[in-house]
């Protein structure tokens, strides 16, 4: 018997609940709620602060407005804790695939996966390619990390400064950083964001980023070749001084091209479609392997112990996986990029997914979703139409409610049953939430990533807007697939 993969939600089998009493006003009521006390809190409240709780609860509060509504139009309490029910369950399987992603970031990080693609990443700067070079740097980071963040507060920071060397304006050195990162953002499964766009549009992680490729692929390549044009125009001067970083990085840890026969055998194993869990299981246990017989040292630090032993090399592994570890250099700059959550660094993420199921099965038990459904559909008879209002609400979402997860999970909720009434697959949701979602909110100064990436950078969003091509590039080239119908997968028909 050939075994299935663990999915998010099949929204195929899922009944819609319509709710004739119901009016489109009364649908819109609790979303508009939700979206202007989310505003509220993070822009005058909590702003980077909002997703450690606040936010979470919001969503929550807004849940208990759409029950109201419910209530004032005969629906019963348990009617709706039936269907929160239902689609918490739908979300189990991205839960426990977030709990392994946590732990594979850290034994990747102990075993000196992680540093051993930054120390070769670092290497293949040149001044003439100098921004081409950060884009790929930025871009190898951020897919081994999964963090946009964590890339740009650390080599980043590094990149702004050789760039400034050079006598490469800011704007562009930043641009360039935050374009890589945010492409391995949206392509490491490895990322919040990337793990959060399938789960809210009822599709799975790895078709998900595999459809994603069609649209992302062709946007990092006009940047790259931006970047290269731009690299062969300007005068640089100088020549990068990296050797502080690599001395940092071989002084921590034994570095070695042997420890990317993990990685290697965790692509091949999603190459030949084995199940996501499986995948990152065995990912995560080659990595705890692979930090015994590499990096021993680190190992035995971890588990603050004296020498290696079964026992000090379980503790060290099994911190690695489940709770914050970090590994200290010689460079500061360094010590935030190698330091990993763990399974306990998912759980803000999980705690948000599970928080937007309950809104969402409220607003499904009421029959608001349904019913905004139909409306966007008399609204967008076209494929297209569909695509540009999602377009439309996330970067709506990035600008209001100020935080990138909130542009995924509202629209994501919102337009799912949408996307399925048209016959369309939930990887064309799923992308579309990354293009326009995920990757605008940098572009935005008040939102949480622009206010962010500006502060960690020293340079003003209005300064490298421009230069982050990949960025305000992708949405333009989702709609563009959308417009021509390219790679609009069709939802399988049973």
């Amino acid at each position: 018997m050939k075994s299935q993969n663990i999915t998010p939600a099949q929204p195929e089998n899922e009944n819609i609940i319509e709710n004739k009493e119901l009016n489109i006003w009364e649908a819109l009521l609790p979303v508009i709620i939700l979206v202007g006390m989310l505003f509220y809190n993070v822009k005058y409240a909590f702003g980077d602060d909002a997703l450690s709780g606040s936010n979470q609860f919001i969503l929550l509060l807004g849940a208990a407005v759409a029950a109201i509504v419910g209530f004032f139009n005969k629906v019963s309490y348990k009617q709706m804790m039936e269907e929160v029910a239902r689609n918490v369950k739908s979300t189990t399987g991205a839960l426990l695939i977030l709990l392994m992603v946590g732990s594979l970031a850290g034994t990747w990080l102990i075993s000196g996966i992680i540093p051993t693609m930054i120390y070769y990443g670092l290497q293949i700067l040149n001044p003439t390619i100098f921004l081409a070079a950060c884009v790929v740097i930025c871009a190898i980071i951020s897919i081994a990390t999964g963090s946009s963040w964590t890339t740009s507060a650390t080599v980043g920071i590094a990149l702004i400064g050789i760039g400034d060397t050079l006598g490469i304006s800011l704007g562009m050195t930043a641009g360039a950083v935050i374009s890589g990162a945010y492409f391995g953002d949206k392509m490491s499964p490895l990322s919040d964001t990337t793990n959060l766009a399938p789960a809210m549009a009822g599709g799975e992680l790895f078709s998900h980023i595999k459809y994603m490729t069609y649209t992302t692929v062709p946007t990092i390549i006009v940047t790259l070749l931006f970047f290269t044009i731009i690299g062969f125009t300007i005068d640089t001067t100088g020549a990068p001084q990296i050797s502080e970083q690599l001395n940092a990085i071989d002084s921590a840890f034994n570095i070695s091209p042997w420890l990317f026969i993990v990685p290697v055998l965790v692509i091949g194993l999603i190459i030949k479609k084995t199940p996501p869990l499986i995948a990152l299981l065995a990912g995560t246990l080659l990595g705890g392997i692979a930090a015994i017989i590499a990096q021993p040292e680190v190992v035995i630090k971890i588990a603050e112990s004296t020498e290696l032993t079964f026992n000090s090399a379980y503790i060290g592994v099994m911190k690695a996986m489940t709770v914050n570890t970090a590994v200290e250099t010689t460079n500061a700059q360094l010590n935030e990029l190698f330091s990993s959550g763990g399974m306990s660094g998912m759980l803000g993420t999980i705690w948000l997914i599970v928080c937007a199921m309950v809104f969402g099965g409220v607003m499904d038990a009421i029959g608001a979703l349904a019913r905004i459904s139909k409306a966007l559909l008399s609204l967008f008879d076209s494929v297209f139409g569909l695509f540009a209002s999602t377009v439309v609400s996330c970067l709506a979402l990035n600008v209001t409610a100020s935080d990138q997860y909130l542009a995924i999970v509202v629209p994501g909720r919102m337009y799912a049953k949408a996307f399925r009434d048209k016959g369309l697959a939930p990887e064309n949701l799923s992308r579309t939430l990354e293009d326009s979602g995920t990757v605008t909110s940098v572009l935005v100064p008040w939102n949480t990533c622009g206010a962010y990436q500006s502060g960690v950078l020293g340079v003003p969003v209005a300064d490298y807007a421009v230069y982050a091509v990949f960025n305000w590039l992708s949405p333009f080239v989702t709609l563009i697939f959308a417009a021509f119908k390219i790679k609009i997968k069709q939802l399988a028909q049973n």
